[in-house]
């Protein structure tokens, strides 16, 4: 279902964006480590927004053909 897809991208992305405003207010503060495990969040929810996108993209593709 390309909506559900859709949607979890979404998510992602907003996880992602919170988790580098996050960093970055740890990093402005001099709070370095745990600036870099936010920074390692936002990574790790920007790899699962690229999946999620992809796979929506996909879904919505066979959806438009079929």
């Amino acid at each position: 279902m390309a909506e559900a897809s859709h949607k979890q991208a979404a998510k992602a992305h907003e996880d992602a964006a919170k988790a580098h405003h996050t960093a970055a207010e740890h990093h402005g503060k001099g709070d370095h480590k745990t600036g870099a495990e936010h920074s390692q969040k936002a990574h790790t929810h920007s790899e699962s927004a690229h999946k999620h996108s992809t796979e929506a993209h996909k879904k919505s593709g066979q959806h438009a053909k079929g």
